[in-house]
């Protein structure tokens, strides 16, 4: 299965590889293991995404960017309102990054 590195830019993802680049630097990992183990959270967010999420959320902002390039959409949108359910978040703004699903299965 196809992946996207999109999630190594969250968080979880950017501990993820600080973390693996300090056990590198300390002889503790392989470079080649390190690869391994980010290639393995690539696919195992993707996976946790799919199946486990069935959450929607309404979205309304301003759109100040948006581009596609490689199969990828980027929007830029500010002053933005996410509903969910009976909850609603103002965010000044957010990046939201989105690629074809279809191209995961290939």
């Amino acid at each position: 299965m196809a992946t996207f590195e999109l999630y190594r830019r969250s968080t979880i993802g950017m501990c993820l590889t600080e973390t693996l680049d300090e056990m590198v630097s300390n002889g503790v990992l392989s470079p080649e293991l390190a690869i391994q183990v980010l290639v393995q959270f690539d696919k195992s967010m993707t996976e946790a995404l799919d199946s486990q999420v069935k959450s929607k959320v309404t979205i309304k902002g301003h759109l100040h960017t948006y581009r596609f390039c490689d199969n990828v959409w980027t929007f830029i949108v500010q002053d933005a309102t996410f509903k969910y359910d009976e909850m609603q978040e103002n965010v000044g703004q957010v990046k939201i990054v989105a690629c074809d699903s279809k191209l995961l299965s290939q």
